[in-house]
């Protein structure tokens, strides 16, 4: 199986920390068996260039709110814009697969709000998350899904 494209932005780098881990728990998993695929990770930031996606990809995107509660009062959203904008991008949004979510538990509703808004917005399934940094059982969990959803996509096709 090709390598997972992982496109994420990281605000206090708690997503960049749970996907390096992941990238390096992906590795591992290659290692025992080569059938499994590896992560390959991009990071989007208001620096990045835009470019033409081509293959497959997943996001990863944590929730950060300015003002309303995103269910009844309306959801301004915050510093996270930019991967939003690079999936929107041309024909970008036609290769994503699947939505990754992270955020604090403590905000009830709004945990991983804006990726269940990206899912919608894009029209790719919502297939997992994870609290802040993660914990290494979120890792083989998240690893998981991917991968179910990458031969999901293969199987489609």
């Amino acid at each position: 199986m090709q390598p997972l494209r992982v496109l994420y932005i990281s605000i206090e780098g708690n997503t960049r920390n749970f996907v390096e881990n992941l990238t390096a728990f992906a590795a591992k998993q290659h290692e025992s068996n080569s059938e499994l695929p590896t992560i390959e990770a991009t990071e989007i930031s208001e620096a990045s260039d835009f470019v033409d996606e081509t293959q497959p990809y997943f996001c990863f995107v944590p929730t950060y709110l300015d003002g309303g509660n995103g269910i009844d009062n309306g959801v301004k959203e915050l510093m996270t814009n930019v991967l939003g904008e690079y999936i929107a991008y041309n024909q970008n949004a036609q290769h994503l697969i699947g939505v990754v979510g992270s955020g604090n538990r403590n905000f009830n509703e709004q945990y991983c709000l804006t990726a269940k808004r990206y899912a919608q917005k894009f029209d790719a399934p919502f297939i997992a998350n994870y609290e802040l940094r993660g914990v290494p059982r979120d890792e083989q969990r998240v690893y998981d899904a991917l991968v179910a959803r990458m031969k999901a996509v293969m199987a489609d096709d």
